[in-house]
């Protein structure tokens, strides 16, 4: 059973408050807005169901059946019926332009080669893949769709926020490999705000440096591992899909539209791999999968600006687990340090040099974090990983729950959304329950981020070298 989760109160900061975020311009789904607009049709007379009745019959549109009670027996989902064939279609186009794949560098390994090679003297010429798209065609398709159709209040707002979303990942694309990358990314992701990069240096400095771990695994073993992971899943839903690619094109353990895809020439932490599955199969694998059994066929690929909860979900997996060790925080927090030095101006050898020199981040681990950062011409993504567990954790100590997050991919400010789409049985609970609720000691630490932590809090102590 979904527990319902804690109205905000008055006055209190959404998403759309907090100036590290993207605009409102169509980036994000202001909740304030959509309750409004459904309060608005409630007021004066309408009621939910009604708005979604009415989406049936327009001027030009054949009139009701004769049966009056035709329209009332119509399931929920029925009577959405046009605006579902519009969330399919922003959902297919999506897929099409596919930005996180597009924004992977192809010839990482063979740059850390080459700047190792360079005693880390010379910055590494990252090349992307060409566009499998005509930019043009996809945007032409984009707006076609007749959005303005949607009598739904919620839906016709969330569907233009995807629309514009989609529309700017196309451009960013497009805007690769120049300084106009910076400013798509920033449209997208939001920027770095002074309490985010306060609680970055934070842990920094109560976090001593960790010495580099010996000992690693391959990433054929680690598909090996990621493979089990999706079978335990099929143990308990055994139409659950397993879809795992090691991969000589990517330069990042990532999934993408469900599929896990691993860097063939990748070497894994082996104290990292349990966590890494919860994050990746427990948290991405299985909320797209929750989603694609969702009549909103938007939740498989993400509500707009979903990312940043995606992400917090995901580290709040690591630590419910056990995994969220001092290196994972540390690193977790130099990304955000050097999302700041790049809007600042640096440069990656300078970026790359102060993560060693000021943090002591190891070479390896420098050197990753920097080229996310610097990719494309200038990607703050890697911030959202820190901002979105801190939002976790404040939506925990309010009481709020994970229910409603695990029914596919979306943002915090879409749980009244979601909730409401769940009350009119629009959608309906999550089909598989992440295991990383599960296992021994989650839900006592779960606990106690319901009493209030922060993200410094989460820091547990010291691991072995």
């Amino acid at each position: 059973m979904l527990r319902r989760v804690r109205p905000r109160a008055r006055g209190e900061l959404t998403m759309s408050d907090r100036p590290d975020r993207p605009d409102q311009s169509g980036a994000i789904v202001n909740p304030e807005d959509l309750q409004a607009q459904i309060q608005s049709t409630e007021q004066a007379g309408v009621t939910r169901i009604d708005i979604a009745e009415d989406a049936t019959t327009r001027p030009g549109d054949p009139g009701p059946p004769e049966d009056e009670h035709a329209g009332e027996m119509a399931s929920p989902t029925a009577q959405l019926a046009p605006a579902l064939a519009i969330d399919a279609r922003l959902t297919e186009i999506e897929r099409r332009v596919n930005l996180l794949v597009n924004v992977t560098p192809l010839n990482a390994a063979e740059a850390w080669a080459d700047f190792e090679r360079s005693d880390f003297g010379t910055a590494p010429t990252l090349r992307l893949r060409p566009l499998d798209f005509d930019p043009d065609l996809v945007q032409r398709d984009l707006y076609d769709l007749e959005v303005e159709n949607v009598d739904d209040p919620a839906l016709h707002t969330l569907f233009r926020a995807k629309r514009d979303e989609i529309a700017r990942q196309i451009t960013a694309l497009e805007d690769r490999d120049t300084s106009r990358f910076l400013y798509g990314s920033l449209q997208l992701y939001g920027t770095v705000a002074p309490p985010l990069a306060a609680a970055a240096e934070e842990l920094l400095e109560t976090i001593p440096p960790q010495a580099p771990s010996t000992q690693t695994v391959t990433a054929a073993a680690f598909a090996d591992a990621a493979r089990a992971e999706f079978e335990r899943y099929r143990g308990v839903y055994p139409d659950f899909p397993v879809h795992v690619e090691v991969r000589d094109d990517v330069s990042e353990l990532m999934v993408s539209f469900g599929r896990l895809l691993i860097p063939e020439s990748a070497a894994f932490r082996a104290d990292r791999v349990e966590p890494l599955l919860h994050h990746e199969v427990g948290t991405h694998v299985v909320t797209y999968q929750n989603g694609a059994r969702q009549p909103l066929k938007l939740l498989t690929i993400g509500l707009p600006g979903y990312d940043e909860t995606q992400e917090g979900l995901a580290v709040l997996a690591e630590y419910l687990t056990g995994g969220l060790d001092p290196r994972r925080l540390r690193v977790l927090a130099a990304r955000v340090v050097a999302v700041g030095k790049m809007l600042d101006g640096a440069g990656f050898l300078d970026i790359f040099d102060s993560l060693r020199a000021d943090h002591r981040i190891p070479a390896r681990t420098a050197w990753s974090i920097a080229i996310r950062v610097v990719v494309g011409g200038g990607s703050v993504k890697d911030a959202i990983y820190l901002r979105g567990i801190t939002r976790i954790l404040d939506a925990l100590a309010e009481g709020s729950r994970l229910d409603v997050l695990l029914v596919g991919k979306l943002a915090l400010d879409h749980i009244p959304l979601v909730q409401d789409l769940l009350d009119r049985g629009v959608l309906h609970a999550p089909w598989v329950r992440p295991r990383w609720l599960d296992v021994s000691g989650a839900q006592e630490r779960l606990e106690r981020l319901h009493a209030g932590m922060t993200v410094t809090d989460l820091y547990e102590g010291d691991v072995a070298a």
